[in-house]
């Protein structure tokens, strides 16, 4: 397989289906998720595709040969960022690709000069929280939901960059 992966940071028509249908079909695979978290997923990209602002919000599609096989979204309202839709295809996991985009995250927060981002997730999703909290995301809020099809727990993890002061 080629590992010529490029991350690219601009949005084009068919990038946003086509991570719900990553989603979708990854999550059904691999967590036994059901068509409500496929919704869940295409209500959120539908709500960004309408307010996408290239100047404040971040994207970064990783590609491979032209396919898409990882995604992250920094999506900014009022100055709150919320890091969405990280997912990387199967083949593409413990290649660092991972890292490589929270550090893209990371940085486009300290460019931008946003001290603050939260993010939702599951508690089975193990290896993304701990990446999350390798970077400094804590855990703030839990509760039982069934809302993907399933009995699970939703997170959420905040984020707060410590600013130097001169």
């Amino acid at each position: 397989m080629n590992r010529n992966i490029t991350i690219r940071t601009n949005l084009l028509p068919g990038d946003l289906g086509y991570i719900a249908y990553m989603h979708g079909q990854l999550y059904a695979h691999e967590m036994g998720y059901g068509l409500n978290f496929e919704a869940y997923v295409l209500e959120g990209l539908s709500e960004f595709a309408k307010q996408y602002n290239p100047e404040k919000d971040g994207i970064w599609i990783c590609e491979d040969a032209g396919k898409i096989v990882g995604f992250l979204m920094a999506f900014v309202r009022q100055d709150k960022v919320q890091l969405r839709y990280f997912i990387l295809a199967p083949a593409y996991r413990g290649l660092g690709l991972g890292k490589k985009l929270m550090n893209l995250f990371i940085e486009f927060m300290m460019n931008n000069n946003y001290k603050k981002a939260y993010l939702w997730t599951t508690d089975e999703q193990l290896s993304a929280i701990s990446l999350y909290m390798r970077y400094g995301f804590v855990l703030t809020e839990e509760f039982s939901s069934e809302t993907f099809g399933k009995k699970l727990i939703e997170r959420r993890y905040d984020l707060n960059l410590m600013v130097v002061e001169e």
